[in-house]
This record gives structure tokens, C-alpha cells and sequence, in this order.
């Protein structure tokens, strides 16, 4: 516990907390939040699942990476500097997608929502390489605890906040106000400190294109892992596709979903992902992928329950709580793993190709969710995805022959 504490009172977590909670504050903004506003506007339950594609650039971040390890923006250097740019696109886009309106205007709220999901991934792709570069190798498992408490934390503020205000406010302001709270990623990107050791730019965009992907193919069991990558929180993303939609179903208030659903789990969510970050550096990183991962699937059979048994509001809060700390443990980890399988060359565009890959099961999946939940039913809709987690579970156990390889790697 002395090392989370210490945690704490170091500055660099202080920026990387905060840079964290810039890089998931817009997430809801293009997926809870939006469905919530469409579902108000009586928009078709199908049309809302299909709005997931919104999410695409998540997905397709490694595509552009290389252009952000190539060039050096004029201020504030290459990682520091993409962020602030890519901050400022935020705050424009996202009050720009709050003053469309989803039923006179539903092309605009697809190009407005495609736009804040481009910003969003490319700030990601400059957060990550940042804090692997700015983080000691002793600090990288905490530097990933603290990143998802940072991303936890502001899903639960552009989440819950949005939508307790919605029942009050139009939502034109309410997303006036989110994009105001991207004003604090601003100030952690202009006194962020530079990382010790830095690294030059690749001199051509050729090389910042196909030496990192070449580096990481060169691997025994690379196609392994990106499917590992892909598959790991498919039982998660599939559950939490249509959490919105589903607890407004069961006759709940938006109110009580931003109190519930996302508020009430805020010290859940701190304490699964600061636990995770702790057990980590004592178990090590295989041993919390299995224990995780099979707590992360079991979570979902409180969901499964809370189908069955209706409007009940102990057993949504038992289900939140248990969901967000089961999240917290696993996703810890997840980051912690894909952080490790990083070249210290190619930070930016490999970590993006990781957390790529890891996007495209939140985009796939929640895009044909809302149909398969009109032909199955909510209860099966989660025992299907407590089922979903077999495979990934199943592959991890190669985790060994990939471990092997990145030890070898690191002695040449």
C-alpha cells in the first residue's frame, strides 16, 4: 500500500491521472450519453446500436499513429504537443455535436460524432506514448493503474454528470459543459513534464510507417496476441453495449442511471482499479489476466439477475458495483500487458495498434447488439456474454510462448 500512497505524491501521476481523465471523457459523450439522447427522441433501438460505427476511429487510430511519431508539432514538442492539438479539436467537435439534434438532424450528429471519436483516439494515441516515455520501467504498472482511475473517473463525469443534467437542462449545454471540462487535459499538457530520455523522430515517414509494424510481426505468436488483444473484453463490451437502453427498459430514470449506473460506482470503480494495480505488482501479469479476466466474465451474471428480477433498485446498484470493480481489476492489467508488449522505438504507433485492436471489439460488437437483444431477450443478451468469454480465456493460455519471445527480445 506504501506504493500507491506514493503514487500519490508524485507529480508525474498527478499528470497522468489528469491526462487519463482527458482521455476518457469523450467516450460517453459518442455511447451512453448519445444513446440516452436518441432513446428520449424515440429513435429505433436498431438505429441506436448501428450509431456504435460512430466509434470506428478508435479502431483505426494505428492507421495515422506514424504521422504522429514523424512530425513535431510547434509547441511544446511531439507528444506533448499533439495532445494539445488534438484537445483543442475536442472541445470544438463536442460542442459542436451538442447543438445538432438527432431527430431533424441525424447526419450531423453522425459527422459531429465521428469527429469527436477521431480527436479522441488521436489524443489517445499521443496520452499512451507520452506516459511510457515519461514513466520510469518500475512505474509503468502503476502509471496504468492510475491511467484507467484518470479514464474511470471522467467516464463516470461525462456519464453520470450528462445525464443527471439532461432531465434538467437541454442537452446543447450539457454538452457545453463536457467540452469545458477538456480544459483540464489543456493545463496537464502545457506543465507536463518532458520525459528524461528522449527520443528523436523517425527521419522519414516511411520509417515511422513500417519499422514498427514490421518490428512486431518479426514475433513468434504476434497474430496470437492482437487476437487475444481483440477477443480478451469481448464478454465486457458485449454486456455494457446497451447498459442505457436496458436499465431505462426495466423502468429506471435517467436520473437514476447517472446516479446509479455511473455515480454510485465511482469508489468501486477507484477501488477495483488501484486493487488491480496493487495485485499486479505482486502477481505479475499472466497470473492477473486469468484471475481478472474470470471475474470480469462472472460479473456479468448480475446483470443476467437484474433482468430476471426488474426494477430493483439494490440489485442494479449490486450490479453496477460489481461490474465497475471487476472492470477496474481487469482492465488494469489488460493495459499493463499491452504497455509491456510496447518497443520503446515505436511507442506511439505499436500501443496504438494494440488499444486498435481493442476498440474494434467495443465498435463490432455493439453495432448488431441491439438486434440480437430484440431476438434473444435481455436475460439470454448476458448470458451470452458471460459465454463470449470462453475463447479468450482459452488463448491465454499461450501466454507463456509470448512472454518467452519479449524476454529474448529485451536481451538483444
Amino acid at each position: 500500500m506504501k506504493s500507491i500512497f506514493h503514487v500519490f505524491a508524485s507529480y508525474k501521476m498527478l499528470i497522468v491521472l489528469i491526462l487519463g481523465f482527458a482521455s476518457g471523457l469523450p467516450l460517453a459523450l459518442t455511447a451512453s450519453v448519445l444513446q440516452a439522447w436518441m432513446k428520449t427522441e424515440n429513435i429505433d433501438i436498431g438505429t441506436i446500436g448501428l450509431f456504435s460505427l460512430v466509434g470506428l476511429p478508435y479502431s483505426l487510430k494505428f492507421i495515422w499513429s506514424p504521422i504522429m511519431d514523424r512530425y513535431v508539432p510547434p509547441l511544446l514538442g511531439r507528444r506533448r504537443g499533439w495532445i494539445l492539438l488534438t484537445q483543442i479539436g475536442l472541445i470544438i467537435t463536442i460542442i459542436a455535436l451538442g447543438y445538432s439534434d438527432p431527430k431533424l438532424t441525424p447526419q450531423y450528429i453522425a459527422f459531429f460524432a465521428v469527429c469527436v471519436a477521431f480527436f479522441s483516439a488521436s489524443q489517445d494515441i499521443a496520452i499512451d506514448a507520452y506516459r511510457i516515455e515519461v514513466l520510469d520501467e518500475n512505474e509503468l504498472g502503476a502509471g496504468a493503474s492510475v491511467n484507467v482511475m484518470g479514464y474511470r473517473i471522467a467516464m463516470i463525469v461525462s456519464g453520470s454528470l450528462a445525464l443527471i443534467l439532461s432531465d434538467h437542462i437541454p442537452m446543447s449545454s450539457v454538452y457545453l459543459l463536457m467540452a469545458a471540462c477538456m480544459f483540464l487535459g489543456v493545463i496537464a499538457s502545457l506543465f507536463g513534464p518532458e520525459p528524461k530520455d528522449q527520443v528523436a523522430a523517425p527521419k522519414t515517414l516511411a520509417e515511422a510507417v513500417y519499422k514498427p509494424f514490421t518490428e512486431f510481426f518479426s514475433r513468434a505468436g504476434a497474430v496470437e496476441m492482437l487476437i487475444f488483444i481483440l477477443i480478451y473484453k469481448l464478454d465486457v463490451a458485449f454486456a455494457m453495449a446497451l447498459t442505457t437502453p436496458f436499465m431505462m427498459d426495466l423502468g429506471f430514470t435517467k436520473s437514476d442511471i447517472g446516479y446509479v449506473l455511473k455515480g454510485a460506482g465511482i469508489f468501486a470503480t477507484i477501488g477495483g482499479t488501484l486493487l488491480g494495480g496493487a495485485l499486479l505488482s505482486k502477481w505479475g501479469i499472466k497470473k492477473s489476466l486469468w484471475i481478472f479476466g474470470i471475474i470480469q466474465a462472472v460479473s456479468g451474471f448480475t446483470f443476467f439477475l437484474l433482468a430476471k428480477i426488474g426494477h430493483n433498485y439494490p440489485m442494479m446498484i449490486t450490479a453496477v458495483c460489481v461490474e465497475n470493480i471487476c472492470s477496474g481489476l481487469a482492465t488494469a492489467a489488460f493495459t499493463a500487458f499491452m504497455m509491456n508488449l510496447c518497443d520503446k522505438r515505436f511507442t506511439a504507433t505499436q500501443f496504438a495498434l494494440l488499444t486498435s485492436f481493442m476498440a474494434i471489439t467495443r465498435t463490432l460488437v455493439q453495432t448488431p447488439s441491439g438486434f440480437i437483444m430484440k431476438s434473444l431477450g435481455w436475460e439470454m443478451y448476458f448470458i451470452v456474454s458471460i459465454l463470449i468469454s470462453i475463447p479468450g480465456l482459452l488463448l491465454l493460455t499461450r501466454y507463456n510462448k509470448w512472454e518467452s519471445h519479449h524476454q529474448e527480445k529485451a536481451k538483444t
